[in-house]
């Protein structure tokens, strides 16, 4: 991994799990807690990729076991956010571009599902039965639903951060350029599904310039009109 890439996934781990260890961690919501740090890893593995996404996933996870009140053995949540970094990498477009924003929201729905599988599973084989006396369907049901509502004030964000910090040239075209495709992170930040700030600007540069070939057409119709009659005076 590139150094600008360390930086800004220890960087954005390590404030996501603060969040959630001082703040989401003691809201006594029912159910599940949000799951700050999965976010995190499957906004940073949609731009980096599956093998980035799989490192920054467990690095991760290994703080989230390490960080208090950690009552499981370490390494468990980092086995979990390994293959949910790697899988949601393998997802990621080719251009780095979702048609619309319902691609990464079925990708924070999958991974919040996979992530509390995956532990529940795992636990089950350690000998870790916390979940079955708290209930996995409810477990499913509010983690899913707490993690999507999270989503859309978290996920393009970071994805912003990280395009532009890799100078990635789809951070430019976000911000103004020439697009060539629709853009995930720019469309949440301009408005959930729209996705529209950059086919609207190309669409006006497209009009402006028919407009000008329109009107070098008609100028150079009425040359052609006046030489046509100076010709015939003569």
């Amino acid at each position: 991994m590139r150094i600008n890439r360390i930086l800004l996934a220890g960087s954005l781990v390590s404030v996501a799990l603060v969040l959630q260890v001082t703040v989401l961690g003691r809201l006594q919501l029912p159910g599940a807690v949000p799951d700050l740090v999965l976010l995190t890893v499957v906004a940073l593995a949609l731009v980096y990729g599956h093998v980035s996404g799989a490192l920054i996933g467990f690095a991760a996870g290994l703080l989230t076991d390490l960080a208090p009140p950690a009552d499981h053995a370490a390494g468990r949540y980092a086995l979990v956010l390994c293959l949910i970094g790697y899988l949601v990498g393998l997802v990621r477009p080719d251009n780095g571009r979702f048609r619309s924003a319902w691609g990464p929201m079925l990708t924070v729905v999958a991974a919040a599902i996979g992530s509390t599988l995956l532990y529940a599973g795992v636990g089950a084989l350690v000998g870790d039965t916390a979940a079955r006396h708290v209930g996995l369907v409810g477990l499913l049901f509010t983690a899913t639903l707490y993690d999507l509502l999270l989503a859309p004030f978290t996920v393009p964000f970071i994805m912003a951060l990280a395009r532009k910090a890799e100078n990635d040239p789809m951070a430019v075209e976000a911000n103004g350029g020439p697009p060539q495709g629709k853009d995930v992170a720019s469309g949440w930040l301009a408005g959930g599904t729209g996705l529209r700030i950059g086919s609207q600007r190309g669409g006006l540069r497209m009009m402006t310039a028919r407009g000008r070939a329109n009107r070098a057409g008609r100028i150079k119709g009425v040359k052609g009109v006046k030489g046509v009659k100076s010709v015939r005076k003569l």
